[in-house]
């Protein structure tokens, strides 16, 4: 009873987050989605990786650890997935993203944060920013046919992760008044991610569900699967092997949506897979940290 009450507590803000932005488009109110989306991306976000990784007390050899933990767990769901998409005849360029790359921001991050402090969201930002790597180099080649590798180095997400790499490595510290001014700005991240997230689920217009659940079901199985065996194979501590496991399983990012929508991918199909895989995130993810916990 006790573990059940402690994955509760852990999963109902996420959810109750999410759904108050469900329900604000159900209403009929106004939510400039572009907007809050540019506004988490390029400053709360970043602020909040940034801060994280300047005062986190984890030494940097575990942190070191799990970014080769994390390259290589996407590498084996790259492999893994194309496997997938090939064997059961699906779209490379509609497919593929969905399955390797999840909602590590949205929902990833604010998880680990719930379910393990502030340690925890140390962890989780470092695979955040692995996957934002490889999903806006391979990631976008895959769903547009170009690579876009120079955009990396200008997206503000990898840069505030680079910098606080360097400040964690140094042992730096900015100065007091702009350390509080950057820790007030990248509270603003976790909320605005998990309202917009209902928010996007509350908008898309799902297509073919039944084939949605079974990719979905697969992807959960196969992203648990890979994460814990990558997590076993680097001798992860328990704490890293979590987030990792959870970071790794979190359901089809919106940002697969908006790939295939702008660059001619099948749409509908990838919001199938957004609003199937979040719904039964509902379930799986609990799940999971009851197993992790």
């Amino acid at each position: 009873m006790n573990l059940v009450l402690t994955v509760l507590e852990i999963t109902a803000p996420v959810f109750l987050l999410a759904a108050i932005g469900f329900i604000w488009i159900k209403a009929g109110l106004e939510f400039p989605l572009r907007f809050v989306i540019q506004l988490a991306m390029n400053l709360a976000i970043p602020c909040l990786i940034f801060t994280a990784l300047m005062k986190t007390q984890i030494e940097p050899q575990a942190l070191a650890d799990l970014t080769l933990a994390a390259i290589a767990a996407y590498g084996a769901m790259t492999v893994a997935g194309f496997l997938l998409v090939k064997v059961a005849k699906l779209d490379i360029q509609t497919y593929l993203p969905p399955v390797i790359f999840g909602n590590t921001g949205n929902l990833g991050l604010p998880l680990a944060l719930f379910a393990f402090g502030e340690v925890g969201l140390s962890y989780a930002v470092v695979v955040f920013a692995v996957m934002a790597v490889w999903s806006f180099t391979f990631g976008v080649w895959l769903v547009a046919g170009e690579g876009a590798f120079g955009k990396v180095l200008r997206e503000p997400l990898v840069a505030a992760t680079l910098l606080g790499g360097l400040f964690l490595w140094q042992g730096w510290e900015t100065p007091v008044f702009l350390t509080n001014t950057l820790d007030l700005i990248g509270q603003m991240a976790i909320p605005l991610m998990l309202i917009t997230l209902g928010v996007a689920v509350a908008r898309l217009s799902p297509g073919q569900i039944g084939q949605a659940a079974w990719i979905s079901a697969v992807k959960y199985a196969l992203c648990f699967g890979i994460a814990w065996a990558i997590a076993q194979a680097f001798q992860l501590d328990p704490v890293a092997a979590a987030v990792l496991i959870i970071q790794i399983a979190t359901p089809v990012a919106v940002s697969s949506y908006l790939l295939a929508e702008k660059y001619g991918a099948d749409s509908d199909s990838v919001a199938g897979l957004v609003v199937v895989s979040t719904v039964m995130s509902i379930i799986a993810l609990p799940l999971m940290l009851a197993l992790l916990i």
